[in-house]
């Protein structure tokens, strides 16, 4: 019995040092730096770490653009956000990025009713899909994390370039490192519903957020436009409850999770910090510069990559 208690003992010291180290390497943003008089723009902000990043902006006096797809939450959170900030100054556009015509008519208004977009953050994504294509004959997983965001970004490059110095923050994950880039089989053309993947289609979506941050990157040097991406940690949101193996282990992992709050820090860094100001390409995680696989440094593959989405997505 004495031999048992002890390793009950040990075992929840092992957990609480666990817990503790999590908590101090969880970077969080330092910068106080306010932004009355700028425009954001934060892809499903009506939940999770896009909710709790359209906040902190909102904190800060932004005229903040929740683009999200379900109109009933992204008014809750809406609501939410005002009433926690007190700026009024917080709406609702819908994006589904799941539709190229949803994400032009988006960035037609935007470029039409906004006089200026200081900030950029395609937060929103999916946990990959089955072999489901949308109206675009695109894969659901890789078209609502790269192709939707590819457009919508390059739609609005030129209203970020007339506001200079702005700002692009990608979210990518870890599970980048797990990604493959296939351009013939970008859309698992060839896959079928008994070997399809849903990891796989999601890592690799992270990847290619992470080319497209090196390929523009190259693109926009000299314009006042930066692009960074990131890696916002394990967060415990609802993402995760699609997940298999989290699902079901969820109860007893949520421990080591950041939340939502924590997990929105690096997108809030690389979106407000001055210290950042003038990096660009770069990838981080715990709001320090980190580096991402091999894969993701590959600036040929990033390149054609961009040229075979700028095909898919009709850009040209």
């Amino acid at each position: 019995m004495c031999f048992l208690i002890q390793l009950l003992f040990l075992l929840f010291f092992l957990i609480f040092v666990t817990w503790v180290y999590g908590k101090l390497t969880s970077g969080i943003c330092k910068s106080s730096r306010h932004l009355v008089e700028k425009v954001v723009i934060v892809t499903g902000a009506n939940a999770g770490i896009g909710f709790e990043t359209a906040k902190n902006l909102a904190e800060r006096g932004a005229r903040v653009i929740m683009a999200c797809r379900n109109e009933g939450r992204a008014a809750v959170a809406r609501d939410q956000i005002v009433a926690a900030t007190g700026n009024p100054d917080v709406h609702y556009r819908h994006l589904d990025l799941a539709s190229l015509k949803s994400v032009r008519e988006f960035a037609d208004n935007i470029n039409k009713t906004e006089e200026r977009l200081d900030i950029l953050i395609n937060n929103a994504a999916i946990y990959g899909s089955k072999l489901e294509k949308t109206e675009d004959g695109l894969l659901l997983g890789m078209q609502s994390n790269h192709f939707g965001p590819f457009l919508l970004t390059n739609l609005l490059l030129p209203k970020l370039k007339s506001s200079a110095p702005s700002r692009i923050v990608n979210v990518s994950s870890i599970a980048h490192e797990k990604g493959i880039i296939d351009l013939n089989n970008l859309n698992s053309e060839k896959e079928t519903d008994e070997t399809i993947n849903v990891s796989k289609v999601y890592s690799a979506s992270k990847l290619c957020n992470i080319l497209m941050t090196v390929e523009l990157d190259r693109q926009l040097r000299g314009t006042g436009v930066t692009v960074n991406c990131l890696h916002p940690g394990v967060v415990d949101t609802e993402i995760l409850t699609v997940i298999p193996v989290f699902n079901k282990l969820l109860p007893l992992l949520r421990l080591f999770f950041k939340n939502s709050w924590e997990g929105a820090q690096t997108t809030v860094h690389l979106a407000v910090a001055p210290e950042v100001a003038s990096i660009s390409g770069r990838y981080f995680k715990d709001c320090r510069e980190a580096i991402p696989s091999k894969s993701a440094q590959d600036l040929k593959v990033a390149r054609e990559l961009w040229e075979v989405s700028e095909k898919l997505v009709k850009l040209k």
